[in-house]
């Protein structure tokens, strides 16, 4: 069987769905219980229900085949998989935001939030401005409120978090979607059914 990560919550369904207008729905993916693997003998697939930011890790280390992913969390884990296909899904941008009314102060370091650190490093690293980094995983836009930073580095999809919290969006720099990934070693020698699959979920982008 090919073994398929797809991430838990609303990009996973909405994935799901597109595979299974693709020709491989699994019966039982929307049952309401806690499974975590779904089979379909008939489609010769199984699905594995992980965590959105395991998903190239588990593709990555040969645990599934393929999978889908944000484009951040393989940016910002630098996974060694192959990217086949941008399914224009999960779409938001990679920002920096700020208090409403902040002002830069170039003279100093600059202090970020974010959860983003080697995105982040490699932003700023291009303007070549020296900052310094707090990691949070949560609630990043108390950061700056709250004077623990100037500045936070994040995803933002509608922008309604940041302006309920008196913040804004001060750069976008990158463009954020679903991206459908293979295992390297997976590619080569089930080439054929990944290859199908890959052009199977190309019909059904939007």
């Amino acid at each position: 069987m090919l073994n398929i990560a797809l991430p838990k919550g609303r990009l996973g369904d909405k994935v799901y769905d597109m595979l299974a207008a693709a020709g491989y729905d699994c019966p039982g993916y929307y049952e309401q219980n806690r499974k975590l693997v779904f089979e379909s003998p008939e489609k010769n697939v199984r699905y594995l229900l992980v965590k959105p930011s395991d998903v190239a890790i588990y593709v990555e280390h040969h645990a599934a085949d393929v999978g889908i992913v944000g484009k951040d969390i393989l940016l910002e884990q630098g996974s060694d998989v192959y990217e086949l296909l941008d399914l224009n899904i999960g779409k938001c941008r990679m920002a920096v935001a700020a208090p409403e009314g902040y002002v830069e102060d170039k003279n100093r370091t600059l202090r970020v939030a974010t959860k983003y650190v080697n995105i982040t490093k490699e932003f700023y690293a291009g303007r070549n401005r020296e900052i310094d980094i707090i990691k949070l995983n949560g609630s990043i836009e108390l950061a700056p409120l709250l004077g623990l930073t100037d500045v936070i580095v994040d995803i933002v999809e509608t922008g309604s978090t940041l302006r309920e919290n008196h913040l804004k969006v001060i750069e976008e720099f990158r463009n954020i979607s679903a991206r459908f990934i293979a295992n390297k070693t997976s590619f080569k020698f089930e080439n054929a059914i990944i290859s199908d699959m890959m052009t199977k979920l190309g019909e059904q982008i939007k």
